[in-house]
């Protein structure tokens, strides 16, 4: 007889909590059970029906992210009936709208019939842009079956590239709903959600209406879950492929909550910005200023050297001379006026410890409480 609150997954018992899944099992005795629309700190919803499982006595095949363990359960995760199941489930997405990866395969037509019409509706003659960063390739690779063996099914709406930010391609949503629920149980904007019905079925916006027209804040969480080409960063799109980069982790400075981000770096260029999943404060989650705005990194009319300005005109100067005169600048005044003459005025947009080292240096060095920054709502 099994012990209470055993479960036996391919052969081996292992011990549950009450209230954890048979995915959570597996996911911490590192049993790979593959996923699409399971999205972590969300409701499973079981939609994509790619995380089936074998259980003893059960009339049909149930998906791990959504049944809560049983004492006494035996599971089989990657059984004949699994790998059939999951097979058909990748193929008919694979035949729906314009898959054009190199599992895509032509449905029967000519591939090069197939893959003008995808150039034509991408207006590029390149690959999915997420070719080699999708969850789906990699799934269907890992099951070795391509878009054959039904016929395709385009999606009945166009691209949305109206917007500053993302993209918005439909004929490669899956709909796993992770994006839906990224916005509406992550980052709790309420944004977006499924509308429309059968295969009408599409993820919008209130009344339909473009991002850019809706409640939309651009934090980019939908595009950051997304595990297709169907949200893609504008600026990136076709431009940039993920193994051409070096991802360097940093911390966010635009504000002082300390968000932990990953520059994506190509050439020595910032072209991508993502949340470090897993960590805190932020665990993935990025504001629309943190995800977007890294242009200025490369921007050429960044300050690179100290400035001092003489008759009315700016001059480089090396940051010895710069700091020197400033030193001198601030002595002079607190000699000449006391140290409450001086103010110093930080940022709310560097780090904790940035502001803690000009506080210690008014306090301490200027002999003056006048600090501030600006941390106003």
């Amino acid at each position: 007889m099994s012990e209470p609150n055993t479960i036996t997954i391919n052969g081996n018992a292992f011990t549950f909590e009450p209230g954890e899944t048979i995915l959570d099992i597996a996911k911490r005795q590192s049993i790979d059970i593959p996923t699409l629309c399971h999205l972590k700190g969300a409701t499973p919803t079981g939609v994509c029906r790619i995380c089936v499982v074998e259980v003893r006595g059960a009339d049909k095949l149930l998906p791990a992210c959504a049944t809560p363990a049983t004492a006494g359960m035996l599971v089989q995760t990657e059984s004949p009936q699994v790998v059939a199941a999951r097979r058909l489930i990748l193929q008919m997405m694979l035949a729906s709208g314009n898959h054009n990866c190199a599992v895509r395969g032509s449905d029967g037509r000519d591939w090069t019939h197939f893959q003008m019409g995808v150039q034509q509706d991408d207006q590029s003659g390149e690959l999915c842009p997420v070719w080699g960063d999708c969850r789906l390739q990699d799934l269907a690779y890992r099951y070795q079956v391509d878009g054959h063996a039904f016929p395709r099914s385009p999606s009945p709406y166009p691209m949305e590239t109206v917007n500053p930010f993302i993209v918005r391609d439909f004929a490669r949503c899956i709909q796993c709903g992770r994006c839906v629920q990224a916005c509406n149980e992550i980052q709790v904007n309420n944004a977006i959600n499924f509308g429309y019905k059968g295969a009408f079925t599409k993820i919008v916006a209130a009344g339909d209406r473009p991002l850019r027209d809706s409640d939309c804040v651009f934090c980019g969480e939908c595009v950051q879950v997304c595990p297709v080409g169907a949200l893609v960063e504008k600026d990136v799109r076709y431009r940039v492929r993920q193994w051409e980069t070096e991802q360097v982790r940093t911390t966010c400075s635009y504000c002082g909550v300390g968000c932990q981000l990953n520059l994506h770096v190509k050439d020595n260029r910032v072209v991508k910005v993502s949340g470090v999943e897993g960590v805190a404060p932020n665990y993935g989650s990025l504001c629309v200023k943190g995800r977007f705005g890294y242009d200025f990194v490369n921007s050429p009319e960044r300050l690179k050297t100290p400035l001092i300005k003489e008759n009315g005109q700016f001059r480089e100067a090396s940051w010895d001379e710069a700091l020197d005169l400033v030193a001198a600048r601030l002595g002079k005044i607190k000699t000449d006026h006391g140290p409450d003459s001086i103010g110093v005025l930080t940022s709310a947009r560097v780090t904790n410890e940035e502001n803690y080292l000009a506080s210690k240096f008014t306090r301490a060095v200027l002999k003056t409480n006048n600090i501030d920054h600006c941390a106003r709502l």
